[in-house]
């Protein structure tokens, strides 16, 4: 079987989540693993099932992957798929789920693809990485969401990598009933 993991970012936080879910696939499957950037030529006819990840900045969820997931969701709804969110809300208990998680089900709710499998994961903060204005734009929501907002730590993650794993296995499943 030949899988899909595609996957917009930021920071690289979900790619790093999708790489670790990659970890879970080898051996059971051949997988691309390809970052979506705009004008990328993507062609599902090679593909027997899809995962996407998808983080957000500032409230959204990434322009090219909503753009891409529009022209393709015929397609996308006669694979098997899985799609998980990455975004800092998640990091409380009550907003890490796609059902209560805000983002994610806004985002869910405007797209015609359904896919199989749905997650939402907590990202990090790169306070040190972001430009001025990125850094002191997300310290104030992170103040205002009584999170971290000690710029000076390097990472700040927040990323439950049990609860990745457990979609990870989740997705082979969905893959591969006899695993």
């Amino acid at each position: 079987m030949k899988v899909l993991l595609l996957y917009t970012t930021h920071e690289k936080q979900t790619l790093k989540i999708m790489q670790r879910i990659k970890t879970h696939l080898v051996g059971k499957c051949d997988c691309d693993l390809l970052e979506l950037l705009p004008g990328s030529k993507i062609d599902l006819d090679s593909y027997q099932a899809v995962l996407i990840g998808c983080s957000i900045r500032y409230g959204f969820y990434s322009k090219t992957m909503k753009k891409f997931i529009d022209a393709n969701f015929a397609q996308l709804n006669t694979l098997k798929s899985g799609f998980f969110g990455v975004n800092v809300v998640a990091r409380k208990p009550h907003k890490n789920t796609p059902e209560t998680n805000l983002y994610t089900k806004k985002f869910l709710a405007k797209i015609a693809w359904q896919p199989t499998i749905k997650a939402v994961f907590a990202g990090a903060l790169y306070y040190p990485k972001y430009n001025w204005f990125d850094r002191n734009m997300i310290r104030f929501i992170m103040w205002l969401g009584k999170g971290d907002t000690d710029v000076t730590k390097e990472v700040i993650e927040y990323t439950n990598w049990a609860k990745v794993d457990e979609f990870a296995e989740q997705f082979v499943s969905l893959i591969d009933p006899q695993s």
